[in-house]
């Protein structure tokens, strides 16, 4: 027989009850993989910033920007193909601002590439796409590790 006060159908409090284990590592491959296609479009960005400085002859043929031509925009990929592949790197080695500089320089592009779609439209679809699903992986799991 209880000797307890409180009848036997009562619930208990919630700081009573024990807490489920909480996995730390639940999406680390999000992150992992927002990392290497972060490597990825920063390297395609790096060549065909390049290929778009020195005017390659494989990019639209007398295409219209909104804003200054294909050169400048070279320019911007190169930079940011730069940014992005430093930032992977730092998201591997689970660097403390990398993750921050990742979604920054993926939403660079994404508008890079929404305005350069013009000399390349296919690639520039395709990186965009990769761009959004890097923010996502940074954004709702890029959590920093508890040590």
């Amino acid at each position: 027989m209880s000797t307890s006060a409180e009848p036997r159908g009562t619930p208990t409090p919630l700081s009573a009850q024990p807490s489920a284990p909480v996995d730390d590592g639940r999406g680390y491959g999000w992150v992992l993989f927002a990392g290497m296609m972060l490597a990825i479009v920063g390297t395609l960005n790096f060549v065909y910033g390049i290929a778009a400085i020195g005017d390659s002859k494989f990019y639209v043929k007398d295409a219209q920007f909104v804003i200054s031509n294909l050169n400048v925009w070279g320019w911007f990929l190169v930079i940011v193909g730069a940014v992005q592949v430093i930032s992977a790197v730092g998201i591997w080695a689970q660097a403390a601002g990398a993750r921050w500089v990742g979604i920054i320089s993926a939403g660079v592009n994404a508008t890079i590439q929404m305005l350069a779609i013009s000399a390349y439209p296919f690639l520039a679809l395709a990186l965009f796409g990769v761009d959004i699903l890097i923010i996502y992986g940074l954004l709702a799991h890029g959590r920093r590790a508890s040590t």
